[in-house]
């Protein structure tokens, strides 16, 4: 509970869940915002500018873009949020063996890990699309691989750090197993920097999956996927730049809110922010009370 005090009187924090809350009721009312659905086409109203009747203009085959952005968002959030989940549970679990066990099932985890981290997050991705075929839930599941070695090395740090507490010590000294010190003692103090950081890679799992769509291997048309939707209006730019820039604005600005509620968050969690952020307050007025 006063985590989320901490949150809600985080500036940037309340900000970033602001710009979140816009994207999330439009994925969640798109029916009720764009009735008329995302590829209802009016051929003779093709690339037609932003206006009082269509707010951020029309694409190459009429549609209205505010139309398309709006239930766009539904497909953005969906890959974000299955692909951050595929990386937070097999990394996670990756992590928490590696780092608890140690020895050789450590080095033959990390060694793997290694390998995945020695390719760019989205040449990876690329690559999987590029075996497993472009589809909406295929690029899904290449996002999430991308992701697993950065969830199993931030996992397995904190567990290294925290298996050997004193705590944990005394769980076995009673004879509890494995699985219960994992789940009700290593897993609860690990918790805070997870959530921090799959909060920050929903932000780069949209980059990604924007990247991968930008070349035509995502969500094939006429879903409108943000980053296909940039890719069509690249075409147009000159003449109707309106086509590819609006779709970009909307995954930069849903980029920004959950870098803005990651780093809130991250804040609300860490003590040491909070004293260091305390003790520069009081040297502050200890300072200014010393000039007066």
């Amino acid at each position: 509970m006063k985590v989320l005090v901490r949150l809600s009187r985080h500036k940037s924090a309340r900000f970033g869940g602001a710009l979140l809350l816009i994207i999330f009721l439009m994925a969640i009312f798109a029916p009720l915002l764009a009735p008329d659905g995302y590829n209802a086409q009016v051929l003779t109203m093709r690339l037609q500018r932003p206006s009082r009747g269509v707010p951020l203009g029309t694409d190459q085959l009429g549609r209205q873009l505010t139309d398309r952005i709006i239930w766009g968002a539904r497909i953005t959030l969906q890959i974000a949020f299955m692909a951050t989940s595929i990386g937070l549970v097999i990394g996670t679990t990756f992590g928490l063996v590696a780092g608890f066990y140690g020895g050789n099932i450590d080095r033959v985890i990390m060694g793997l890990m290694d390998v995945l981290l020695a390719f760019p997050g989205i040449l990876l991705a690329l690559a999987v699309v590029a075996i497993l075929g472009p589809g909406l839930y295929n690029v899904m599941i290449a996002v999430g691989i991308s992701g697993i070695p950065r969830f199993a090395r931030l996992v397995r740090g904190s567990t290294l750090a925290v298996r050997e507490k004193e705590y944990v010590e005394a769980e076995r000294a009673l004879g509890a197993g494995d699985v219960r010190i994992l789940v009700f003692h290593i897993v609860p103090n690990i918790i805070g920097p997870i959530i921090v950081f799959a909060t920050l890679r929903v932000g780069v799992a949209i980059l990604q999956a924007a990247g991968v769509s930008f070349l035509g291997l995502g969500a094939q048309p006429p879903l409108p996927d943000w980053g296909g939707m940039v890719s069509q209006g690249r075409e147009y730019l000159r003449g109707s730049w309106w086509v590819g820039v609006f779709p970009g604005i909307a995954i930069m600005m849903t980029v920004f809110g959950f870098n803005l509620m990651g780093d809130g968050i991250r804040d609300a969690l860490d003590t040491r922010v909070r004293i260091a952020a305390k003790g520069q307050d009081e040297k502050a007025r200890s300072a200014s009370e010393a000039l007066s």
